[in-house]
Formats: structure tokens, C-alpha cells, sequence
């Protein structure tokens, strides 16, 4: 299980599409070498210092291939390594290790790369009331490891996807035709226990937002002063989130504005990955 959901129902379809794409007619490397089923193990070293993430997922990735794979490990997502560690070994059928090894090995980079970017953040805003939130912008078809990934280092998710929540942006609201108008309609279909978020850019459609009961007013691409101002505007009457222009060396100053969320697309398109390997290769005798 990951993050609530199950390999089977969830996961395991988006494991197998990432191997089809890699293994789309056989792998010819590993048939030209491998005649028949051989036994062997291969070691998981990290190549770099980082917040362990995806281990689930890099073994599921082998068990499709073959049930019989095993991955000895004694880490979990969430541990802080050092560079050169050992994380496991895998044990199974050599050519199973071969044809998998691209593919696990991309999801642990990809998600450790998240999660260790996301620590970073979330360490600077640990003093302060704010929460740290994702988005929307992740890799396709990517989209439930990397929001694990964010949790894993300390942040939390927003909606996960357009049916998960009511967010008027400025072209539903331009489609509407004002924030009053939008927050209306939204009302109107949108089951009672849902939450309205209202995107926002200016103090005039701050107090619009707060005038019409949005539930969480957005303040997007604010400076820092007008900010403050919006927050002391809305005065509790809604949850606040700050998005758009989000650097972990602005981090304090949005905190201190007294915003309640801080949203950032940058926890996952801006994490670069963390190098793995899979090394020494060697038949069971």
C-alpha cells in the first residue's frame, strides 16, 4: 500500500505502463546474455545523501516482472542515507533484474528526489504556523508517487485532482463573470461539503472573495506587503493559501504574512532526481 492507495487497483497499472514503454518487444541486451533462469542478487547503492522514497514501489516494479523476486532491505521511505550506502539487495531470476532495473531505478530517483527537495522546505517553515502544500503540476501518469513523495518529505497534499475540490481560478472566473457570480454557481452543484477556493490578485478581489463566503481565498503572485494586508482583510473569515512565485528564500516572509498555506509547483517540477545504482551483479552458486 501506498499512501492509502493498493498496488493492485491503483499502482500496479501505472507500474506496468512504465515497463511496457521500456520493454515494449523483449529486451534483446539481456536475452543475447541470459540463456535460461538463473538465480543472482544485486546490490541498491545511493550515489547521493537524501530522503529515502519509493522502496515499495522500486520492489513492486520487480515483483510484476516475476512474484518470486525478493528485495532485503532494512530502510523505509522517509530515512535520511549518506552517500555510498547500501540500501538492499534484490534476489532473483538474473534476467528479471536486468529487464527491471531502468525502471525501479527511475521511480526511487524520481520520488527521492521529491522528497528530499521537499524537506527542504518544509524544514525552513517547521517554526511557523504555514503548511506547505503541492499542486497540480506533475509529471503525466507520475502524478501518485510524486504526491506520496511530497508527504514523505514533510509537505502535504492539495487536491488531487479536478474532482477532488472547487477551485475558481481567474479564467472560471472570467467565465462566470465575477468572483460573486462564480462562487454562486459553484454553490449551486457542488456537493455541501466541499470547500470553495477562490483565486485572487488584487485587494479589491480579496474583499469580492470574502463578500461572496469563499471558503479559502487564494493570493496569487502577491508581494509580500500586500499579502499581509489580505490576510489581515480576510481576518479569519477563510482559510488563506499563498501560491505563485514561491522560493525557499521567500519562505519566512510568507510565513510571516500570517498565510495559512503556501502552495508550490516547484516541489515537484523543480526536484532534481537522486542517482541510484545497481551494482555487482553476481550469480547465486
Amino acid at each position: 500500500m501506498i499512501n492509502g492507495l493498493t498496488f493492485k487497483v491503483d499502482i500496479d497499472d501505472y507500474i506496468m505502463d512504465a515497463l511496457k514503454e521500456d520493454i515494449t518487444w523483449g529486451d534483446i541486451s539481456t536475452e543475447a546474455v541470459v540463456r535460461g533462469k538463473v538465480s543472482g542478487h544485486v546490490q541498491l547503492i545511493a550515489k547521493e545523501s537524501c530522503i529515502l522514497c519509493g522502496i515499495d514501489v522500486f520492489r513492486r516494479t520487480f515483483e510484476l516482472l516475476d512474484p518470486g523476486t525478493v528485495f532485503e532491505t532494512e530502510f523505509r521511505d522517509g530515512d535520511a542515507i549518506e552517500k555510498g550506502t547500501l540500501v538492499g539487495i534484490v534476489r532473483g531470476d538474473i534476467a528479471v533484474l536486468l529487464s527491471g532495473e531502468r525502471t525501479a531505478l527511475n521511480y526511487l530517483q524520481r520520488m527521492s528526489g521529491i522528497a528530499t527537495h521537499t524537506k527542504k522546505y518544509a524544514d525552513v517553515l517547521a517554526p511557523y504556523n504555514t503548511q506547505l502544500l503541492d499542486t497540480r503540476k506533475t509529471t503525466p501518469n507520475m502524478r501518485p508517487f510524486e504526491k506520496y513523495a511530497v508527504t514523505v518529505g514533510g509537505g502535504r497534499n492539495h487536491r488531487y485532482n479536478l474532482s477532488d475540490g472547487v477551485m475558481l481560478k481567474d479564467n472560471h472566473i472570467g467565465a462566470a463573470g465575477s468572483i460573486k457570480k462564480a462562487v454562486e454557481m459553484a454553490r449551486e452543484v457542488a456537493p455541501f461539503v466541499r470547500k470553495i477556493e477562490v483565486e485572487t490578485e488584487t485587494l479589491e478581489m480579496v474583499q469580492e472573495a470574502i463578500d461572496a463566503g469563499a471558503d479559502i481565498i487564494m493570493l496569487d503572485n502577491m508581494d509580500d506587503e500586500t499579502m499581509k494586508k489580505a490576510v489581515e482583510m480576510i481576518a479569519g473569515r477563510a482559510e488563506t493559501e499563498c501560491s505563485g512565485n514561491v522560493t525557499i528564500e521567500r519562505l519566512i516572509r510568507i510565513a510571516e504574512t500570517g498565510v495559512d498555506y503556501v502552495s508550490c509547483g516547484a516541489l515537484t517540477y523543480g526536484a532534481p532526481i537522486i542517482d541510484f545504482s545497481l551494482k555487482n551483479l553476481q550469480p547465486d552458486v
